[in-house]
């Protein structure tokens, strides 16, 4: 069986960009939505990959690394 990793990420970007974060997230494997959001967080996005492995590298190498993202907070999600 294989056991999908699934991961919520709550984002804050610099003000204005929000829309172009969202349109670069949707460009990346293993998202499955990202929403714009009001408070605390600019935008919420849903990441579900095959392995913590993959969980990992997109969220350290692909979203953290996104122009204009300036922190992140990462809830992994369990069944």
């Amino acid at each position: 069986m294989i056991v999908m990793q699934k991961a919520y990420l709550l984002l804050s970007c610099e003000m204005g960009t929000e829309e172009s974060v969202i349109s670069a997230l949707k460009s990346i494997d293993g998202i499955k939505a990202a929403i714009v959001t009001y408070g605390a967080y600019d935008i919420v996005a849903e990441i579900q990959t095959n392995t913590q492995r993959e969980m990992d590298d997109v969220i350290s190498f692909k979203i953290r690394q996104l122009k204009h993202v300036r922190s992140s907070v990462t809830l992994h999600a369990t069944d």
